[in-house]
């Protein structure tokens, strides 16, 4: 189910997505009897799947990456590099693999189909999860867009239940200002970005806090970046803490951003 994609892909593109997921659902990863995750959509080359495991052990010795493609050529391109703990399939978002992942991560997947598809391809990716139970929250889809060398993404976060938290991550170095992510918006939410919607809101107070903090930008980006969300969190539900914020991300509530309509 779905269509094939440019593929465009380079190594080491998604590592702010792979950082920011063993941070966060690695405790879920090591828990799972079976710590199955999906790279779905991973282009023309296997680098993001082969990487995703790679960074997935470093919480998660047991975690296995199946890597899904529409494009058979792919599949059969990467062949080669599976190895223990690392497979390729053909197919979309049907998910053609057993039982239900812990993980799934599509990135860029999204990124050419209309507005009005994405609730659907969510609904179905989020029923192929693992359900919550037992003191599990269930299996996390993380969907976004980044550039093509990874310096900028945003992405949203996903359970059983539907979206959790919206994630901006940059490399702080090249940064402007905040709102030069927009470029970079999932596909839920990239049309939405005009006045009126809350995404638009966040970024022109993203954008007002950083200019506030343009005083500690004598101390460096990090710094600058530091204080611009600390502001933040007084009018927006920022969910994670400094530890992130250090590595150029902020999560917010997906209920804060979420679309008007």
């Amino acid at each position: 189910m779905g269509t094939v994609t440019r593929g465009t892909t380079n190594p080491n593109r998604l590592r702010r997505m792979d950082r920011w997921i063993a941070a966060t659902h690695g405790v879920e990863l090591r828990r799972a009897a079976d710590p199955l995750t999906v790279d779905l959509g991973y282009g023309a080359a296997p680098w993001t799947a082969v990487e995703l495991l790679g960074r997935l052990r470093t919480v998660a010795p047991h975690a296995r990456v199946v890597g899904v493609e529409i494009e058979p050529e792919r599949v059969a391109a990467a062949r080669p590099y599976e190895r223990q703990g690392l497979a390729f399939r053909h197919g979309g978002f049907e998910i053609p693999v057993p039982g239900r992942p812990v993980l799934i991560r599509a990135a860029n997947v999204l990124r050419q189909y209309g507005e009005a598809e994405v609730a659907a391809v969510w609904e179905r990716l989020c029923t192929r999860l693992a359900p919550a139970g037992g003191g599990s929250r269930g299996g996390l889809l993380v969907e976004g867009t980044c550039d093509e060398i990874g310096r900028r993404h945003v992405w949203v976060a996903l359970g059983p239940e539907g979206p959790r938290t919206v994630t901006f991550a940059t490399r702080l170095g090249s940064l402007d200002r905040p709102s030069d992510l927009a470029e970079r918006l999932p596909k839920a939410l990239i049309h939405r970005n005009v006045p009126g919607e809350p995404v638009h809101a966040f970024l022109r107070d993203f954008d007002r806090a950083w200019a506030a903090a343009a005083p500690y930008a004598s101390y460096g980006a990090r710094q600058r970046w530091l204080r611009s969300v600390r502001d933040l969190t007084a009018d927006w539900p920022v969910t994670d803490s400094p530890v992130r914020w250090r590595q150029g991300e902020v999560t917010v509530a997906w209920e804060a951003l979420a679309p008007r309509s």
